[in-house]
């Protein structure tokens, strides 16, 4: 038995890194393999994929520091307080409810818990907004976790965009694959590539700790998308095309982090403006930009220039997979928009859960006034993002 499974398990790997899905025909590891660094004949090789686990441990202690030492002292400039949010006194029929619903139960149900407990209906309400309150971070952990991003985002999108500036293939993508895939890796390139990929490990790690929001698994399936198209473009040296992938997806993130912080620190305009410029930038890259330039190089000018095989098919795949949620981080902003239009403001992201500051926003939640709050990459990319960005967003 022990046999059959070993057996079946150096099939399985033997058919993973089989050349015949990974490249076109005539083409092997081997050929990648044999590298010249003295003539900058250098190519990527899956091995080199295991460097974003350290990468992405010293991000996430970078971020650390940042936080407590940068964001930190710029919160307090901004007069955002680290409360702690009121506390639920212990129940344990309360408790059970707020498992099965977590939020205020409908009037009937509130009745019925008034007699069971004895409790007057409105003190019910007012331990459940502060149960609820008591599993989200305040607005000075946001407004730090937002001070992050917003520096990775500068930074990454500055180099990117530095390196690829003096690319080819920037201004002509059928560049991206001619002599596929004999095209030389450059050290910044590389730095570039591996820096993004470390980061949105860092996400993955880091989203079990940081806001727990409603798109959690949306955002969770993005940076595994995000982590696998990085990873698999880079083993089968599509790095050009990544390249532009990753930047056309940083493009926006800046921006909303920037109206996140805004809004936190109550400069409402700035929040509202730099929202909007947000919404335009996002939708004209990601339903412009990257499906009609990005994606029309890789499912017809690479089919054209090297052909399909199985490898391309799956790319591609990927590709429009981040494409679909693309859309719908766009319909969550146009909705966002529109509310805005339709009141004057920027109102809440409606994929985030934000916290309650006020006893009585349960029954007067018609007026309460808007915050934006969202994950990245945001988007987290709404960062792809999804992230955003991104490869998901974030944010």
């Amino acid at each position: 038995m022990a046999a059959a499974a070993t057996a079946a398990a150096a099939w399985l790997w033997s058919g993973l890194w089989n050349e015949r899905f990974w490249f076109p025909a005539n083409v092997s590891w081997a050929d990648l393999e044999r590298q010249d660094p003295g003539v900058g004949e250098v190519y990527p090789l899956p091995r080199h994929v295991w460097a974003a686990f350290p990468g992405a441990l010293g991000l996430f202690a970078l971020r650390q520091l940042f936080e407590r030492f940068i964001a930190r002292p710029c919160a307090a400039l901004l007069n955002i307080q680290n409360c702690e949010p009121r506390t639920a006194q212990p129940n344990a029929i309360l408790e059970k409810v707020f498992t099965s619903i977590t939020k205020c139960p409908d009037a009937r149900r509130l009745e019925g818990l008034s007699k069971q407990l004895d409790w007057d209906v409105r003190k019910i309400q007012r331990w459940f907004r502060h149960r609820r309150n008591k599993d989200k971070p305040s607005t000075h952990v946001k407004f730090c976790e937002s001070m992050w991003r917003l520096a990775f985002y500068i930074c990454i999108f500055t180099y990117g965009l530095r390196i690829l500036w003096l690319s080819p293939w920037l201004w002509d993508t059928r560049q991206c694959w001619y002599n596929y895939p004999f095209q030389p890796l450059s050290s910044s390139l590389y730095y570039y590539y591996f820096v993004q990929l470390a980061f949105y490990w860092s996400l993955m790690f880091s989203q079990f700790i940081d806001v727990k929001r409603k798109d959690f698994l949306i955002m969770f399936i993005h940076h595994l998308l995000t982590v696998t198209l990085i990873s698999f473009s880079y083993m089968n040296n599509m790095v050009r095309v990544g390249s532009l992938v990753l930047l056309v997806h940083d493009t926006a993130d800046g921006f909303l982090e920037v109206a996140k912080i805004s809004n936190y620190a109550k400069y409402q305009r700035v929040c509202d403006a730099t929202f909007v410029l947000f919404c335009v930038v996002f939708i004209v890259t990601r339903l412009g930009i990257y499906p009609f330039w990005l994606l029309n190089t890789t499912l017809f000018e690479s089919k054209e220039i090297i052909g399909p095989y199985p490898s391309w098919w799956l790319f591609n795949g990927l590709l429009l997979i981040l494409q679909v949620l693309n859309v719908i981080w766009s319909y969550f902003i146009i909705r966002i928009a529109y509310k805005a239009l339709a009141r004057g403001k920027v109102l809440k992201d409606e994929r985030s859960d934000v916290e309650s500051s006020s006893e009585e926003e349960d029954v007067t939640s018609s007026s309460r006034k808007g915050v934006l709050s969202s994950s990245s990459n945001d988007t987290s990319r709404i960062n792809g993002h999804i992230t955003s960005g991104q490869w998901a967003e974030e944010e």
